[in-house]
């Protein structure tokens, strides 16, 4: 493996229409009330995010995907293809978990095509390893949180306003890499103090 890569999680989330439900404050007697269209229409997102392996000066980078419905291995392709013009032709390690499409015949074929690229498999059952999961976790806390959209667009808006919001912060992104107890060498970005 080439250490001077970018070491990038991947992972997808869904969202639909059904807000998701969180705690909330109001004036005493006046409760809040979601009015959700009872539609079942989703739409999955792609979230990798890339930390140096080598080079912490140049940042953590989020790369994200939207789309309608859910993915299979040609909608990863397409995400992959978006994520090679992303890193502009560098080193990528892609560690991801063990879904069928990750690992698909044709997945691995093209996979094998690609020199830009290596395929690495995070541990079964072990979610609480990949950043990208606190990143899902932050989206739908925040910008998606009670939200109840008339469409997808409503839903899909609110999700680009929370990428924004994370790629203004450069200091999130170590952060969800933080929470998951892995670390990348130099074991912390220079922002930050040891002790933190």
């Amino acid at each position: 493996m080439n250490t001077r890569a970018w070491i990038v999680f991947l992972d997808e989330s869904g969202v639909s229409l059904l807000p998701q439900i969180r705690r909330t404050y109001s004036p005493r007697g006046r409760t809040p009330l979601l009015r959700p269209r009872l539609n079942w229409k989703r739409a999955s997102m792609a979230g990798a995010l890339g930390y140096h392996s080598t080079d912490p000066d140049r940042g953590a980078r989020l790369c994200f995907h939207l789309k309608p419905g859910g993915y299979d291995t040609a909608g990863l392709i397409e995400v992959l293809e978006q994520m090679k013009v992303f890193y502009r032709g560098e080193r990528v390690v892609l560690v991801w978990d063990g879904l069928s499409a990750h690992w698909s015949r044709a997945m691995r074929a093209w996979g094998a095509e690609q020199d830009w690229l290596t395929l690495e498999r995070l541990p079964a059952y072990a979610p609480e390893l990949n950043p990208v999961e606190p990143l899902w976790s932050s989206l739908k806390k925040r910008e998606l949180a009670n939200l109840a959209g008339d469409h997808l667009a409503d839903v899909a808006d609110a999700t680009e306003q929370g990428i924004h919001r994370i790629n203004a912060n450069p200091r999130l992104p170590w952060s969800f890499l933080a929470h998951t107890g892995l670390t990348i060498s130099p074991p912390h970005p220079p922002n930050l103090r040891k002790d933190q």
